[in-house]
């Protein structure tokens, strides 16, 4: 394994581009220690810690800690990703924008810089948010009109230089640039959440068995993992037969060969992209006229993390860009199309629009088999840490009173244990192995997998 580590650093290009790549995270990680002037940064660590698991725990998560800290990248990646998320949706609902995209790489480019624009204007309207919050927590040393000024251009400038780093990594480095600053920030609170797991054992946070539930929490991650790549790795094989032909004098053609469809085909972005649309009312919820309001004030309080209605709202949006990222990566017409112009067809299923309709068939199973997957992976350790509030359901909540805390308000373990962030940790981590095997493999050089020279899909549906 050393030799085939070894190899990614004899070859000039790709050594070039994971250098590169670790050099932009260092960058951002760098950045991630710059505070924000003129916030009160004792006052603000304790409201994290007042408010750990709730809309800020889940807003901190995404930033990479970097809005417990308040520092020039608070908002995260977040904003870009909201602006992407309502951009393809766009393309889909909106014929003209869909024509645009057609148009091949000029589209594309014209489709990114307004992508680009609209995340400076959602990330000014979340520096505002955040100003007024800050304001109202008493976390401010001169509040007014300069700190909400100062505190939009620094936060929104941040955040269009996350963006840059995000292109540069995906353009000149190895892996999805944005999902690897998500990765980097995440990975840095590991640390911390292990040293509160550390902190709960010398205290017997949990009484005389917390060791005992530490083991068994640690036990737990480590079969998610496993989980997680388990089915990560799994894939639908559809087999396929090319037909045969003669080309001069030789026969060409007749080989068997299969198309491999992935049962996770949109990997962590349904999540962030669910967590990215339901943390927009977590933040207009901390507005001071919407907290008075009688009617928007028990609405925004049932959407905050760990309530039912968030809860459902969040599985519902997992199924919704599940189905949503695979037609937009996946297009069954397509292959379809190509399949026929190569000669090449589904043994048993006739060329054309039965074979559109087959591979889409096969799809939609095996989307669905995806997000029950990241439903699992997201919910069940959510629900073990930080427990879902059924005593919160509105009329039934009487009947919930009488389970257990631990499944009403959780363990209290630090946010970084989620199933959320292993999933983030694990998928990214897995996507940029199989980049730079690939790129091993495209120079005659093994990959990390022993003798195939390539990961394979260990589980077949």
């Amino acid at each position: 394994m050393l030799e085939k580590f070894l190899n990614i650093f004899r070859i000039p290009d790709l050594r070039k581009r994971v250098l590169f790549t670790l050099g932009i995270l260092a960058v951002y990680r760098l950045g991630a220690w710059i505070p924000t002037p003129g916030v009160n940064y004792r006052q603000l660590e304790l409201l994290f810690n007042s408010q750990g698991g709730s809309a800020l725990g889940l807003m901190d998560l995404f930033s990479g800690g970097t809005l417990r800290r308040m520092t020039i990248f608070a908002l995260g990646i977040m904003p870009y990703i909201t602006a992407s998320i309502i951009f393809q949706l766009l393309t889909v609902v909106y014929e003209p924008l869909a024509r645009i995209q057609k148009e091949g790489e000029l589209g594309r480019r014209k489709i990114t810089q307004w992508t680009r624009y609209l995340t400076v204007i959602l990330g000014a309207l979340q520096s505002i948010g955040i100003a007024a919050i800050l304001t109202k927590q008493g976390v401010v040393m001169n509040p007014g009109v300069g700190f909400i000024l100062m505190t939009v251009l620094t936060l929104t400038t941040g955040t269009a230089f996350i963006m840059w780093l995000g292109e540069q990594i995906t353009d000149r480095g190895i892996g999805n640039g944005m999902s690897l600053l998500i990765f980097s920030g995440i990975v840095a609170g590991l640390p911390r959440g292990i040293g509160d797991l550390y902190q709960k054992v010398q205290t017997d946070a949990w009484g005389p068995m917390t060791f005992l539930v530490v083991l068994a929490l640690v036990a737990g991650m480590a079969a998610v993992v496993a989980f997680i790549v388990f089915v990560e790795r799994s894939e639908r094989r559809i087999p396929i037969q090319s037909a045969r032909r003669i080309v001069g004098r030789r026969m060409m053609g007749g080989a068997s060969s299969h198309l491999p469809l992935k049962v996770n085909s949109g990997g962590v972005m349904p999540i962030i992209f669910a967590s990215s649309i339901l943390s927009a009312p977590l933040l207009f919820g901390q507005v001071e006229w919407v907290q008075n309001s009688r009617i928007l004030q028990p609405i925004m309080q049932a959407l905050a993390p760990g309530y039912p209605w968030y809860e459902l709202l969040n599985i519902l949006f997992i199924i919704f860009f599940a189905y949503f990222y695979v037609s937009i990566v996946m297009r069954p017409d397509d292959i379809a199309d190509n399949f026929r112009k190569s000669g090449s067809f589904i043994p048993g299923i006739r060329p054309g629009k039965r074979t559109s309709d087959f591979i889409n068939d096969i799809l939609t199973r095996i989307t669905l088999v995806g997000a029950i997957y990241l439903i699992m992976v997201q919910m069940i350790p959510t629900a073990l840490i930080s427990g879902i509030r059924f005593d919160k359901i509105w009329l039934i909540g009487r009947f919930f009173e009488n389970l257990p805390t631990v499944m009403i308000h959780g363990m209290n373990v630090n946010f970084y244990f989620g199933g959320t962030s292993l999933l983030i940790v694990v998928g990214v981590a897995m996507d940029t192995v199989n980049q730079i095997e690939s790129q091993l493999i495209m120079r005659h050089y093994d990959g990390f997998s022993p003798r195939s020279g390539r990961i394979r899909g260990r589980k077949t549906w």
